[in-house]
């Protein structure tokens, strides 16, 4: 059964859902996964939908898509309701109406001295240029913008734990908005969000972004209710098919939650991770490596000690440093470590992909700053560079941390990922001639590693080598849908070999002779792992690409292989762990899937 990948992704989203109805999460994290469905929906129309919308718009298979969405959202604004009276009395979100006197002696000030002075009136026809994914009022002569630099969620103040939304504060005092007054109705556009065309370096991706304009609008949210006729104006001027409205009662954005369940009762969330630490490494990394690699899986083991390894870089015998960094976030000690090493006077080389999705901005910051620190930061290749990879020089040889994930402290305790650290020879010096390729600009010539379209062919030979009764192949990533792999996994499967597939996103296409599944918990799971078991002993591979012709043509990513023994047996460990969760896992067939809650094996405890 093929899948598009799209409406593959939409059931993932689905199941990111689903963790707000599990009887085993506190309140305020199944709030929290409201409101990363709802970012994730947002994405979706930013982003993800683009094909389907710019190849086959208003096509069965697009229409699917929005019928899908439109199912999740109902879904959604239930799950908020119950959540809600969930939470109530201790918690709760309430109605203008439920305000009082005192309560309004506050809000009618703050809405005519805060927020009045910058809401903007925006004429009706101006309906096709709003901006994406911000809130917006429709009312007779005018369309008002609710302020995008003011919380959505305010204290009522002196009534703990009780909160009002601004919007609602706005409906119920238009007067303070409109010349005209009479009501307002709430809706929000989301629209394509990619630049024209990826640029080649840093001045030309700043020209890009000064140039860039909000793309097509690709969805209509509106609060149900909207006067027919206004809605209709609406949508012709953002240039929308009627399938392309989503009416709901508001809230039209569930964003808010996430703030709503940062501020609640300790109590209501999960207890505080507590990951093993590993003594040695965290006193003397580099000596600890001289005696055998280092594999950790982040979160359940500490990712300080990424951190930690960054630092190393400051110790006299260590000579240069190369590293890649890839959504590293707003603060980033191990950014800061590279700065601190350059103006020590090391030989400091960094590849900052600027062209992340969304991060644009965020990275032009960290370049500049890198720059004139003194950090040499590398030609933004044609190629997005998305390999996770520090590399350590000294004049004896060297050490390396290679990664399933980004450098970036905030994923460190959320995503699930896997870290290696190695002083081996023939890893390092590979690693080396990686960097030292892109410097040069041209494509690193491995064998150890492996990157770009090697990624792709080394995993199809190792699959079609396990076409037989004995073989097994497990593979583990965020999305699986290249043709060639999922060929050869077709060819493996059904010449008997055991296909266990740990897909959490995408999977375009479900045989009936996978074991495909997808966990969804506590933690993201980020890890990309490949195992195979080569006549019986497994050869285990981590990497930074998911398994999708873009990650193979389009990016740098690394493969790389786990050579210690107990590295090896320890990746082998968590797979197999995962692969008998039966707290997280969704069981993906052809004929549907189903989801496993109720058991006592729980592959994010640790």
């Amino acid at each position: 059964m093929r899948l598009l990948p799209e409406a593959s992704w939409l059931q993932f989203n689905r199941r990111v859902l689903r963790q707000s109805e599990r009887p085993d999460f506190p309140l305020l994290e199944r709030m929290r996964f409201l409101a990363i469905w709802n970012r994730n929906l947002d994405e979706f129309f930013a982003a993800r939908i683009a094909q389907p919308f710019l190849q086959g718009r208003g096509r069965p298979e697009h229409l699917e898509l929005l019928e899908e969405a439109r199912a999740q959202a109902l879904l959604a604004q239930e799950r908020y309701r119950s959540l809600l009276r969930e939470a109530s009395p201790r918690l709760r979100v309430l109605e203008p109406a439920e305000l009082d006197e005192l309560d309004w002696l506050y809000f009618r000030v703050f809405l005519a001295e805060v927020v009045a002075p910058k809401t903007d009136l925006i004429p009706w026809e101006a309906a096709g240029d709003v901006s994406h994914g911000a809130l917006y009022f429709a009312a007779r002569d005018h369309l008002v913008r609710l302020p995008q630099d003011l919380p959505r969620l305010l204290r009522v103040p002196g009534r703990e734990g009780a909160y009002v939304r601004l919007g609602a504060l706005m409906r119920a005092r238009s007067d303070l908005f409109l010349p005209e007054g009479g009501p307002l109705y709430e809706f929000r556009a989301l629209r394509l969000l990619e630049s024209e065309r990826h640029r080649a370096d840093w001045d030309e991706l700043a020209q890009a972004l000064e140039a860039r304009q909000e793309g097509l609008p690709t969805l209509l949210v509106a609060e149900a209710g909207f006067p027919e006729a206004w809605l209709s104006r609406l949508r012709e001027g953002l240039g929308l098919l009627p399938e392309e409205v989503l009416p709901l009662a508001p809230p039209l954005d569930l964003g808010f939650l996430e703030a709503l369940a940062a501020e609640g009762p300790a109590e209501w969330r999960f207890p505080p991770l507590r990951p093993e630490r590993p003594r040695a490494f965290l006193k003397h990394p580099l000596k600890r490596l001289l005696e055998r690699d280092l594999l950790l899986h982040h979160p359940f083991e500490a990712y300080a000690a990424v951190e930690r390894f960054a630092l190393a870089a400051l110790e006299p015998e260590v000579e240069e440093v190369w590293a890649t960094l890839y959504r590293i976030g707003e603060e980033n000690p191990l950014a800061e470590t590279l700065i601190q090493a350059a103006r020590m006077g090391k030989r400091v080389h960094v590849l900052l992909e600027g062209r992340a999705r969304f991060d644009e901005l965020l990275n032009l910051r960290w370049y500049l700053r890198l720059l004139r620190a003194g950090v040499a930061v590398l030609p933004l290749s044609e190629r997005k560079v998305h390999a996770k990879a520090l590399l350590l020089l000294t004049r004896e040889g060297g050490y390396a941390h290679l990664g399933t994930g980004n450098y970036n402290p905030q994923n460190g305790l959320l995503y699930a990922d896997f870290s290696l650290f190695t002083a081996r020879e023939g890893l390092v010096r590979e690693l080396a001639a990686f960097f030292r390729a892109l410097e040069a600009g041209r494509s690193p010539s491995l064998s150890l590693l492996k990157t770009g379209e090697a990624i792709q062919r080394f995993l199809v030979e190792a699959t079609l080598a396990e076409a037989h009764p004995k073989g097994r192949v497990i593979l583990k990533c965020n999305h699986l849908t290249d043709p060639a792999l999922l060929e050869a996994l077709v060819q493996a499967a059904e010449k008997g070999a055991w296909v266990d597939l740990l897909v959490r996103s995408t999977l375009s296409l479900l045989h009936p002779a996978f074991r495909a599944q997808s966990l969804v918990g506590r933690f993201l799971e980020h890890a990309r792992v490949a195992a195979f078991r080569r006549g019986g002993a497994w050869e285990v591979y981590l990497t930074s690409a998911d398994l999708m012709p873009r990650n193979f043509q389009n990016r740098f990513e690394l493969l790389f292989p786990v050579l210690d023994r107990e590295a090896r047996r320890k990746v082998l460990k968590a797979l197999k762990r995962q692969l008998k969760d039966d707290r997280n896992r969704f069981l993906l067939t052809p004929q549907g899937e189903k989801w496993l809650w109720e058991g006592k094996r729980d592959a994010h405890r640790p």
